[in-house]
């Protein structure tokens, strides 16, 4: 079958998220399955290089998957016209200048979010990539999650009735790095590196909220730097200087209120490392990275608050598993796939970099919130 090869530039391969996901488990996994199918019956192909610091370790990934294109050059590739696309897996730090550099090379973007360090540098990209013609995209993985695709279903289908709130907890005990190695790079606990949970998680929340349930219209957080001491890759001691834990209440338009804990100070004690509970007047969900348990209204117990006697109730065992009904596939790789589909044939993408501005936003609206101790409101912002 005919191929319609698209080269792709891989920046910061050689991270966790780059190299994992982005990588094996989606651009290689689409080459594995014989390319994506394109709309005139070619096979979109993804010719890919690899793009770091440090070439000896380029050198290492490229030899174990079968790659022949890597450099440290990112502006020689760059300037090769057999790149269409450019990908930016780096540092939150790093990210503004390449993207802009992509762009101005013309080539399309698709990148990890955020965006940028601040909405000014994020809302200035999405400017010059409209004026410049670039197709341009940042990752929201948690959208392709099964069990947000699944609550997602349960929304469309009128099963709430009317929403009430949603409470989230994510996070897990991320270690110091002295007795047990952290399972997080270092710089993620300095902000002078772009570290912190907040402008990590938020633009999380803000995609979830926004298109699963309704725009963010004001927010109150308090943040935290629960560790303040951890031990870096080299085993040396550092001082923190960025949040590790973020708790956040989010105000949704028409009434729905979110509250959403994330830590990476926190120890599991939940079915996944995400979870989101969603209550409405007809039924109420708990939604994680796969499952999804519901209670309709018809179904709803009725507890009784009697403090001297032991609980006799299964609460968890009330609760009703939701069906797959598809075979869901890896987040990142289906939404690698819709945005290769959109720079081949033009398939619509809504994830674009003002959506990506927009988690920026409100990030920055929950450090200030932190900082000034207030409510903050979220002004809309258009292209």
């Amino acid at each position: 079958m005919e191929r319609t090869s698209i080269g792709i530039i891989l920046n910061g391969v050689t991270g966790r998220m780059g190299y994992r996901q982005h990588l094996v488990r989606s651009l290689l996994a689409i080459r594995e399955q014989g390319g994506l199918p394109a709309r005139d019956g070619s096979r979109i192909w993804p010719e890919l290089t690899l793009v770091g610091r440090n070439e000896a370790k380029l050198a290492e990934i490229a030899t174990r998957h079968g790659l022949t294109s890597y450099t440290t050059d990112l502006d020689a590739a760059l300037a090769d016209d057999s790149h269409q696309i450019y990908f930016d897996a780096q540092v939150t730090a790093q990210r503004e200048k390449a993207i802009r550099a992509a762009i101005e090379a013309g080539r399309h973007v698709y990148t990890e979010k955020p965006l940028a360090e601040g909405l000014a540098g994020s809302l200035e990209l999405a400017r010059l990539a409209a004026a410049r013609g670039v197709k341009n995209g940042v990752v929201q993985d948690k959208l392709f999650l099964p069990g947000l695709r699944k609550l997602k279903r349960l929304v469309d289908g009128g099963f709430f009735g009317r929403i009430l709130s949603v409470r989230g907890e994510f996070g897990y005990w991320v270690f110091e790095g002295d007795w047990q190695d952290a399972q997080r790079p270092s710089w993620n606990y300095r902000a002078e590196d772009g570290g912190g949970i907040t402008v990590d998680m938020f633009p999380h929340w803000h995609y979830v909220l926004e298109q699963i349930f309704a725009p963010v219209t004001a927010v109150t957080a308090h943040i935290a730097t629960h560790i303040p001491d951890r031990v870096d890759e080299a085993g040396r001691a550092y001082r923190a200087t960025a949040d590790d834990a973020a708790y956040g209440i989010f105000e949704l338009a028409g009434g729905i209120v979110a509250q959403i804990n994330s830590s990476w100070a926190v120890r599991v004690y939940r079915n996944e490392l995400v979870e989101f509970q969603v209550d409405g007047t007809h039924g109420s969900a708990v939604a994680g990275l796969r499952e999804c348990r519901i209670q309709h209204r018809g179904a709803t117990p009725m507890p009784v608050w009697n403090p001297d006697l032991p609980a006799t109730e299964d609460f968890r065992g009330q609760w009703q598993t939701v069906p797959d009904n598809e075979d869901f596939d890896n987040g990142f790789k289906v939404q690698w796939e819709a945005f290769l589909r959109h720079v081949v044939d033009g398939v619509p993408f809504p994830w674009d970099f003002l959506a990506g501005a927009r988690g920026v936003q409100l990030a920055e609206a929950g450090l200030r919130s932190a900082r000034e101790g207030r409510r903050v409101e979220i002004e809309e912002i258009t292209r």
